[in-house]
């Protein structure tokens, strides 16, 4: 299987030694060419606007929104998850996502950049110890469909949970970077989870 990993913006390379780590090939992709002859994408952290405007620059909004529809395996981190929602709160007017995941997402949820924070989370699906996440700019869950599954979430400051890691059918998503530590295990979720289950 070769995974592609979008970039336009963010932490390419970082997504490219996790996954080789994984045992899987990857590679950056930026192309519609490049995007359409992969089996799996990554969408990294940066700047959700910045992405979501190159992407419509060089006209791959919609050959990633078909890629995604037809079952190609997807796993989107920070930015990634805010476009990869089917809706986006605090959003920059006009802002687009490559959507394909039934949830509602607030941008930049826990703060600014001086707000960024790590901490140790239960990842369903991962046995211990717990998953060190690092978020950054972050977003979190607001709601989810039903058929949404909820792998991690977090409190905020009045003690309200709010999912922070969630997969639905062939679409996984975090709001923190599992890129820029040494635990790949978030990676190998979704290359033994995801992306080898669409090729059984």
């Amino acid at each position: 299987m070769q995974v592609g990993v979008l970039a336009l913006q963010g932490d390419v390379r970082e997504h490219i030694k996790a996954l080789g780590e994984c045992g899987v090939t990857s590679t950056a992709v930026k192309t519609k060419s490049e995007i359409s002859a992969v089996d799996a994408l990554v969408i990294p952290g940066g700047e959700s606007t910045t992405i979501s405007k190159l992407a419509r620059s060089f006209g791959l909004i919609e050959v990633i929104r078909e890629k995604i529809a037809s079952g190609m395996p997807t796993f989107g981190t920070c930015a990634g998850m805010i476009l990869l929602a089917n809706k986006v709160e605090d959003g920059i007017v006009g802002q687009e996502s490559f959507g394909g995941l039934d949830i509602t997402v607030r941008r930049n949820a826990f703060g600014r950049q001086v707000d960024s924070f790590e901490i140790d989370l239960q990842f369903k699906g991962i046995t211990d110890p717990k998953i060190h996440a690092v978020f950054i700019r972050a977003p979190w869950v607001e709601t989810v469909a039903s058929d949404v599954e909820v792998l991690a979430s977090i409190s905020d400051a009045a003690g309200k949970s709010h999912p922070v890691a969630v997969r639905q059918k062939n679409i996984l998503a975090t709001a923190f970077h599992p890129e820029l530590t040494a635990d790949n295990r978030v990676h190998k979720f979704f290359v033994e989870n995801l992306c080898r289950e669409s090729v059984k």
